[in-house]
């Protein structure tokens, strides 16, 4: 689709779709505390209500870019709304902890329906010259809804529960239905006309999609970025300066996404969004290297953050830029989706495990590795992509 105008409106209602999909994980993570009052003789298990959002994207995120194309992407996106709303609605009654993660598994389908779907309408309804910041844009959505649902929600729930907050999350994501059968025309972005494989050759075309340096790659990318971000983020605060680090936690993700809007944004305007990813994760493994030397200093984890905005908003721009057809980006999206949640559920786990014996050298080992092996997976990628080039010339 070959835009020349960009409709603003449906652009915001589909970002605040998006917010929606991610307040699927803040809902529960940002107020846990609230959600163990609820469920106290829990213990431990309760942490899938969390995890298992993550383990769904992991099992079902390339197969839902598959059907994605080839159900329509207005129809998955209204229809994954308002399943994720009925489901916020059943939680609301805080239901026993079974029939909870039971709930929390089925709304993983709807939040992987909604992560694959909205990135490919955000993109095929930019204006070329829009994209870059409407993709910068899609990037920040994670950390913006967490950072809105801690300010909103977290007092709310302190006073009341989790109950409202699951009321609130489910009347947005109707209000957002509603809205979006409205704005988002039928048939705009076409539906593929390949029949949907069963299974054995769903299972199969894993191996074909995930060796193609076009679809794969932003995801490969994606992998290692999650790996980190969430898993940081959550162990490395107690390793900071104490004078620091309540500020610290509160500017280390600002910084990524202030990053991500402003100069990221603007690079994106002139450089290809690769490029934009392997300058991120230099600058990246330069900030772990001023950590190592400057433990005390408030800069270098600012800076980390920071330069990871980079590498946010420009894997979601290199979808579009690497795969023009609609069809290829919501494969892609699939892939980065399952990726993704692969490295949130891997991240904290092996950060825990590398600090447990060597502290805040571990971490950093973790991040510098984790670092080396994006532009490792992007360079390659980018290499076989110039070689098909030539081959073609």
């Amino acid at each position: 689709m070959d835009r020349t105008t960009t409709p603003f409106g449906l652009i915001a209602l589909l970002l605040l779709a998006g917010m929606c999909a991610a307040g699927q994980f803040a809902k529960v993570s940002v107020i846990f505390p609230a959600v163990q009052a609820a469920y106290p003789q829990a213990g431990a298990s309760l942490g899938f209500l969390v995890s298992i959002l993550s383990l769904t994207g992991v099992l079902t995120g390339l197969i839902a870019g598959m059907i994605v194309a080839r159900t329509g992407f207005r129809r998955v996106v209204i229809g994954g709304l308002i399943l994720g709303a009925v489901m916020s609605l059943l939680q609301a009654l805080i239901p026993p902890l079974p029939l909870m993660l039971a709930s929390r598994a089925v709304e993983g389908v709807s939040h992987i329906s909604l992560v694959v779907a909205i990135p490919t309408l955000i993109a095929q309804f930019s204006a070329a010259r829009h994209r870059p910041y409407t993709m910068t844009l899609w990037g920040s959505y994670f950390g913006v809804t967490f950072a809105l649902v801690a300010w909103l929600a977290t007092p709310l729930a302190e006073a009341h529960g989790p109950a409202p907050i699951f009321v609130a999350h489910a009347v947005a994501m109707l209000a957002l239905a509603a809205a979006l059968a409205r704005a988002l025309p039928a048939g705009a972005v076409p539906r593929s006309d390949t029949p949907l494989p069963g299974l054995r050759r769903l299972l199969a075309d894993h191996p074909r999609i995930y060796a193609s340096p076009y679809i794969a790659a932003p995801a490969l990318g994606w992998f290692f970025y999650t790996l980190t971000f969430v898993a940081l983020l959550t162990v490395l605060p107690p390793y900071l300066p104490e004078a620091h680090r309540t500020a610290l936690t509160f500017w280390m993700p600002i910084a990524g996404i202030f990053v991500s809007l402003s100069l990221g944004a603007q690079l994106l305007r002139y450089m290809p969004a690769v490029q934009i990813v392997l300058i991120g994760l230099a600058l990246a493994g330069a900030s772990v290297l001023a950590m190592a030397l400057l433990p005390g200093a408030f800069w270098p984890p600012v800076a980390l953050f920071g330069s990871l905005g980079l590498v946010q908003g420009a894997s979601f721009t290199a979808i579009p830029q690497l795969n023009p057809e609609a069809g290829d980006q919501a494969l892609a999206n699939g892939a980065l989706a399952q990726m993704g949640n692969l490295g949130n559920l891997l991240g904290t786990p092996v950060l825990l495990a590398m600090t447990a014996p060597w502290g805040f050298t571990g971490a950093l080992i973790f991040a510098g590795l984790a670092y080396l092996g994006c532009a490792a997976v992007h360079l390659e990628a980018a290499r076989r992509r110039a070689r098909r080039r030539t081959r073609r010339a």
